[in-house]
């Protein structure tokens, strides 16, 4: 399968890449401007891809408030470069991959989310990632392009940026061990989210592109969630420093969903897919991979 993947060289893409050619896909890393239309559907027409995995984005929920015309202008008007590229290349398939954020405030009682919540995005990045998600559908109604719709949910592992929760955890405590500190700030730890090690995610990924149905949405989850406070426990249990936690009013967010979990019953009835990676092993890499970090 000779698959092109934007979003090639950030996070997930980077796991996605490797994955793939692990499968024996032929992989293209599409290094275009998701935002420069005319170079984007001239580099998919050369690849001539089966299929697209659609990554690139502007993925910083935080900053999504300072920068709400940038976050559009690469999530949505970006989104339907990619679409409009694929379908005028041939591809037969495009995964392009959203956010649980879109779903918003929720109720205890609408947990665990199913595809069929409605939307209710709170910070600009959630109101992108939904305008994308529509996209995907009107490419699908509107051009007859098969669009896997996903929606992923917060996930994590080595090599994550450390402007993620986990991640940023994960640097404080290598750097504490790596200076002496003996406190690390932090934001809100009563959040709780479902969180994925990315190389489970990757696979859902690929295992959606195979066997996802045409035009349906798909949550990528654990199915359980978990608080930041149970991220920095277990973190801490890792370390042999005597580090303890401070709260920062700097690092909350001006808006905060209280809980996220998602409801993974039709990504695994579709396809077989279910994560395998526990989360102290996922927090262990993490950390591994921050304390390599701090040396280099």
């Amino acid at each position: 399968m000779r698959a092109l993947v934007t979003g090639a060289n950030g996070f997930v893409g980077t796991h996605l890449v490797a994955y793939l050619a692990t499968e024996g896909d032929d992989v293209t890393e599409s290094a275009t401007e998701i935002t420069d239309r005319d170079a984007l559907i001239a580099a998919f027409a050369e690849a001539k891809p089966d299929v697209v995995y659609h990554l690139a984005a502007q993925a910083d929920v935080g900053s999504s408030w300072s920068t709400p015309v940038e976050t559009l202008r690469i999530n949505v008007e970006g989104t339907l470069n990619v679409l409009d590229a694929a379908r005028l290349a041939g591809a037969t398939r495009v995964a392009a991959v959203t956010s649980a954020d879109i779903y918003g405030p929720v109720a205890e009682v609408d947990l665990p989310l199913t595809e069929e919540q409605p939307l209710r995005p709170v910070s600009p990045y959630a109101a992108s990632k939904a305008a994308a998600d529509m996209l995907g559908v009107q490419a699908g109604l509107g051009h007859g392009l098969d669009v896997i719709r996903i929606r992923a949910f917060n996930h994590l592992g080595p090599g994550q940026s450390d402007k993620f929760v986990a991640s940023a955890l994960a640097s404080r405590v290598a750097r504490a061990e790596r200076t002496g500190e003996t406190t690390i700030r932090v934001g809100s730890l009563e959040a709780r989210r479902d969180f994925t090690d990315v190389r489970d995610v990757v696979r859902a990924y690929r295992a959606l592109m195979l066997a996802g149905r045409p035009g349906e949405a798909y949550h990528v989850c654990s199915g359980t969630d978990r608080s930041v406070r149970e991220l920095a426990d277990i973190l801490l249990s890792l370390s042999s420093a005597d580090i303890t936690l401070e709260t920062d009013p700097e690092l909350m967010r001006p808006v905060d969903l209280k809980v996220l979990q998602g409801d993974n019953t039709k990504i695994s009835t579709d396809t077989g897919w279910s994560p395998s990676i526990p989360i102290e092993q996922t927090l262990e890499d993490l950390l591994e991979f921050w304390r390599g970090e701090v040396l280099s």
